[in-house]
C-alpha cells in the first residue's frame, strides 16, 4: 500500500515540514559565529544564526549553545539558547533577544492569522520580577529594517505578552492576526533583571515557530533538516573557515610579486552582496605555490556579488607574478566569514 508522506494530516509531514515555521533557527541548532557569545555593555551583537541580541545596560552578559537534556517536556529537541546575565553584574536595564524576518518572508503573512509558540524555561537564580519574560511579535512597514540596531517604519506591536518562567520547560503560545499592511516583522523576548546577579541568572528558549492558522502544531525546522536550516542561515552568513589551521580558503593567483587574489564561492545565494568579516595576526594566512608557501596576515575585499567574492592581499606577499597557490589558514585563530544581515 502506498503511503503518502506528504498529506495534510501525515504526522511525519508536521515533524519536518520544510516552510511551515517562518522562523529560521527556532531549534537553535546553527551557531557559526561560535556556540559561546560574550555581550559586553550596550552591544548587539549575533549569537545564535539568526538570533541578535540588544544588551543595553552596563553589564556583561552571555548567550550560548545548550543541550536541553529534556525528553519529556520537549519534543526531541536537541539545543537551546541560554540568554545569561553574567555572575556578580549589577545592570538591571532590559535586554531583548530577537530574530528578525525579511520583508520577502514577512509579506506572505500579512493578513493571515498566526500562531507564535516556543519552549522557554529559567535558571535557578532568575532575577526579573516573578520570573517574568515578556514576548513580543512586532511589525512594521518599511523593508528589511533592523529593529534592534535602529527602528521600524510604522512599527507596531501585533501580540505582547508577559509570561511567567519555572525551572521545567514549558510550551508558551500566542495567536494574533498580522496587519494587512506589514511588510516585515520580528520577534523578540525581553527580560529586565534586578539585583545583582548569580550564578544562574539566565532564561532558555528553543523550539520558536511562528506559523499560519490558529493552533500551534509539532515544532518544525524551518529548512526542514538540520542541514537545511543551515542553508537558510547561510543566506545571512556564511563561515568559511574557522577554528583551525590547514583550512583551504581556495585557489589564488599572484597578480604580481605582492598581490594574492583569491576567488571563493557560496554554499547558497546570499541575501546581499555581503561584506567580509576575518580575523587578522601574524603569520594567520598561507598561500603555497611552487614549493615554497608565502605567510601573510590578513585579507581584504575587493568584489562581492550575491553568490561569490573576490578577497586579496597587496602587501604582505613576496612572490612570483602569474604563479597560482592554494591559500589556507596558518593559525587556529583565523577565520573568514561573509556578512549579509539585515
Amino acid at each position: 500500500m502506498a503511503i503518502n508522506l506528504f498529506s495534510g494530516g501525515n504526522t511525519i509531514n508536521s515533524l519536518q515540514a520544510a516552510g511551515k515555521n517562518a522562523i529560521i533557527n527556532g531549534g537553535m541548532d546553527i551557531w557559526q559565529r561560535g556556540t559561546s557569545i560574550a555581550a559586553s555593555a550596550s552591544t548587539t551583537p549575533y549569537t545564535a544564526d539568526r538570533w541578535q541580541l540588544k544588551n543595553n545596560a552596563s553589564q556583561a552578559m552571555t548567550v550560548s549553545r545548550q543541550a536541553t537534556s529534556d525528553t519529556t517536556n520537549l519534543p526531541n529537541i536537541q539545543y537551546c539558547a541560554r540568554i545569561q546575565r553574567d555572575s556578580g553584574q549589577t545592570g538591571t536595564t532590559v535586554y531583548y533577544f530577537a530574530n528578525q524576518f525579511e520583508s520577502v518572508n514577512s509579506i506572505p503573512l500579512a493578513g493571515k492569522p498566526v500562531t507564535f509558540s516556543f519552549y522557554a524555561r529559567k535558571g535557578a537564580n532568575f532575577s526579573p520580577t516573578s520570573s517574568l519574560i515578556g514576548v513580543t511579535l512586532y511589525g512594521g512597514t518599511g523593508t528589511d529594517q533592523n529593529i534592534i540596531t535602529g527602528a521600524y517604519t510604522g512599527g507596531a506591536v501585533i501580540a505582547t505578552q508577559d509570561l511567567a518562567l519555572t525551572t521545567t520547560w514549558q510550551r508558551f503560545t500566542i495567536t494574533a492576526t498580522v496587519p494587512t499592511t506589514v511588510t516585515e516583522l520580528s520577534v523578540f523576548f525581553a527580560a529586565t533583571p534586578t539585583g545583582t546577579a548569580s550564578t544562574n541568572d539566565y532564561f532558555e528558549v528553543t523550539g520558536v515557530q511562528l506559523e499560519l492558522g490558529t493552533t500551534a502544531t509539532t515544532f518544525s525546522r524551518a529548512g526542514g533538516s538540520v542541514p537545511g536550516e543551515l542553508s537558510l542561515c547561510q543566506r545571512y552568513y556564511n563561515t568559511m573557515v574557522s577554528g583551525a589551521t590547514n583550512l583551504m580558503v581556495g585557489i589564488g593567483s599572484f597578480y604580481s610579486s605582492s598581490q594574492l587574489y583569491v576567488g571563493v564561492f557560496f554554499p547558497v545565494s546570499m541575501r546581499i552582496a555581503p561584506s567580509l568579516v576575518a580575523t587578522s595576526g601574524t603569520d594567520y594566512y598561507a598561500a603555497d605555490r611552487n614549493a615554497g608557501t608565502d605567510l601573510f596576515n590578513s585579507f581584504s575585499i575587493a568584489y562581492a556579488t550575491n553568490e561569490t567574492a573576490l578577497i586579496y592581499n597587496l602587501s604582505e606577499i613576496s612572490s612570483v607574478a602569474g604563479q597560482a597557490g592554494a591559500a589556507r589558514t596558518n593559525n587556529a585563530s583565523a577565520s573568514i566569514a561573509f556578512n549579509a544581515e539585515i
